[in-house]
């Protein structure tokens, strides 16, 4: 009985760390992890498990681990000697949290890395501006009018409108094909 309480523990702080890491979770600190999952640890022993689980499961979530990665690594972390290493309970545990949340953590981890606001929508159209709607004599030439739609998860849109000459559009071209060569030049290096 006292394993499967044991177990139920150690489940419940990687779901804890996880609420407060990836969920943001703020109401959910060591403290109440301590007082409610492992009251009989002294403050020093918890915060070790606490951080050592946190480590491993910052290791497993940042490297995005597979069922065949996250056997390997656990398999390795219950081999390593002296207190660095997990217990066959705690590589069963980290297992079977991993199995349940992966999708979760990761699709926290990959809003938490996108800039706000994003860019929701773009529309253009090509406008061909005469002297006499612009009271500049000297400018008769087309014109790019862009409107961005802005936002941030949850909230309406922001609107930016941009007019662009044929000199401001050639070096916005040009400013994509250098982002589009180095995400390429990264893809082909993975």
């Amino acid at each position: 009985m006292a394993d499967v309480e044991a177990t139920k523990s150690l489940s419940g702080l990687l779901n804890g760390i996880a609420q407060r890491v990836y969920h943001n979770k703020e109401e959910i600190t060591e403290e109440v992890l301590k007082e409610q999952l492992f009251p009989e640890l002294s403050g020093e022993e918890f915060r070790a498990l606490h951080d050592k689980m946190r480590g491993l499961l910052r290791s497993i979530a940042t490297a995005d681990m597979d069922h065949a990665q996250l056997e390997a690594f656990l398999t390795a972390q219950t081999k390593r000697q002296g207190g660095g290493g997990v217990s066959a309970e705690q590589a069963a545990a980290l297992s079977r949290f991993w199995r349940s949340q992966r999708v979760r953590v990761r699709e926290s981890l990959l809003a938490q890395s996108r800039w706000e606001p994003g860019l929701r929508g773009l529309s253009w159209r090509v406008d061909l501006q005469t002297a006499a709607s612009r009271g500049d004599a000297a400018h008769g030439g087309p014109v790019a009018l862009m409107e961005l739609e802005l936002g941030r998860a949850g909230q309406d849109s922001d609107f930016v409108c941009l007019e662009l000459d044929e000199s401001t559009v050639t070096q916005v071209l040009r400013k994509l094909s250098d982002i589009q060569r180095s995400m390429e030049g990264i893809v082909q290096r993975s």
